[in-house]
């Protein structure tokens, strides 16, 4: 582990050793996100293994900034939840990444069409998917030594928020994004974030009980940390169809194709058979998503099982308003004559489904 510097160093000082690694936009970028009384206790690291106390101390940094790249750090998450553990409450970690999208641009524009993008498909397959295969990964990392990873901006996030900080402000320069963020709580720990092909998400079911659904991995990795993240950026407006986002960044381009053919949902067939949910029903949705929900009408869809084929397929809703609209009214029809309206609405989102190729909402 390189220290770059000592709690004791001045402000200069910090700045120099800044400009040694980072461009000096970027430090420009720091300056102006990290408070000024932080910034000038920062301890500057260039490091791909988690800090001890022999180097930060017990729980007293208020700044850390590593210069390294966190592509090429081997457990991103220990390396983070090492940061929180010897960190100040309102502690600044300050770090970069080189981002998906911009290691995209790189390879295709690398070799002509369509060579490229053959090549982007090869190497899409050995750094996004084996790294993920639960028996094979242990070979890619062997490999590799954790060494450039690839890793997406929305995926970033969610680990750091995953191990207890909250977004501050980042700043895509050069082709490097640089993020700030703050301490405001413990590291979670949580062993069953979503990183694998498949994934299990916890959904609000009948009587308000949290089940368990399973799909396939359309996200990137660790995005049920991210959905509060990206409602507040894209703001109430921004919620689209069928309980979901619009244009939501935490999607994958492969999430897209599988989106978009049903084939993500396939894992949903078990909980059918399980129990969990019925053929039609309302959209098992987020606790957060769910927290949206006018207090009445969450009280009142919390009666009823929900479905694998929403009603958001009979009538297709373009905001929050109307998906509660929607849902309120098969729900109502539905208290009123189970059969029948299942029966009704099953048979128009089919005729949607495959004749008006209406898609995954």
């Amino acid at each position: 582990m390189a220290v770059l510097n000592h709690l004791t160093s001045t402000p200069y000082r910090i700045r120099q050793q800044l400009l040694e690694h980072f461009p000096e936009s970027a430090v420009r970028f720091v300056e102006e996100a990290v408070s000024p009384s932080a910034l000038a206790d920062a301890l500057c690291l260039h490091t791909l293994y988690p800090v001890n106390a022999s180097v930060v101390g017990d729980n007293s940094a208020k700044c850390i900034v590593n210069m390294q790249r966190i592509n090429d750090i081997r457990y991103i998450n220990k390396f983070f939840e090492s940061v929180n553990e010897h960190m100040a409450q309102g502690g600044y970690l300050v770090g970069c990444v080189d981002p998906l999208h911009h290691r995209r641009q790189q390879l295709l524009s690398r070799y002509p069409r369509p060579l490229n993008k053959v090549y982007y498909a090869f190497d899409y397959l050995v750094t996004r998917v084996w790294p993920k295969l639960p028996h094979l990964r242990r070979a890619y990392f062997a490999l590799t030594k954790g060494r450039g990873r690839v890793i997406s901006e929305m995926e970033t996030y969610g680990r750091l928020f995953s191990c207890g900080f909250r977004f501050v402000n980042a700043r895509e320069i050069e082709g490097r994004l640089y993020f700030v963020v703050e301490k405001v709580k413990r590291p979670d720990y949580n062993e069953e974030a979503t990183y694998g092909p498949f994934i299990t998400l916890k959904r609000v079911g009948k009587h308000g009980k949290i089940v368990k659904v399973y799909k396939m991995r359309t996200m990137s990795p660790y995005s049920e940390y991210t959905q509060q993240f990206v409602f507040e950026r894209n703001g109430a407006g921004g919620i689209g169809t069928g309980s979901k986002f619009n244009n939501d960044p935490r999607i994958t381009t492969v999430g897209k194709f599988m989106r978009r053919y049903w084939i993500d949902e396939l894992p949903m067939l078990y909980n059918l058979l399980r129990g969990d949910l019925k053929l039609f029903g309302v959209r098992p949705i987020s606790q957060h998503y769910f927290s949206l929900f006018p207090k009445d009408f969450q009280e009142y869809r919390k009666r009823f099982k929900p479905g694998l084929i929403p009603p958001v397929y009979v009538e297709i809703p373009k905001s929050l308003e109307d998906t509660v609209a929607i849902e309120r009214r098969y729900l109502e029809a539905y208290e009123r004559n189970p059969l029948w309206t299942d029966i009704r609405y099953l048979s128009i989102a089919l005729y949607n489904i495959f004749i008006k190729r209406v898609r995954s909402c």
